[in-house]
């Protein structure tokens, strides 16, 4: 016969909630800083191919 399993406390599921979304935001954060030097040209991480305004007129 099954017998149902123990209640996990509130307590609990809030910090797993909270490890979980904290992740999220890392990534977010993580994600919109390279966007941010890039923008701006100081990424070292990623190479862009800048393009010349001479080229395009």
């Amino acid at each position: 016969m099954a017998v149902p399993k123990k209640r996990t406390s509130i307590l609990k599921n809030h910090i797993r909630k909270n490890i979980w979304k904290k992740g999220g935001y890392w990534s977010t954060s993580k994600a919109f800083s390279l966007a941010k030097s890039l923008s701006i040209g100081n990424s070292q991480s990623f190479f862009v191919k800048q393009i010349n305004k001479k080229t395009l007129e």
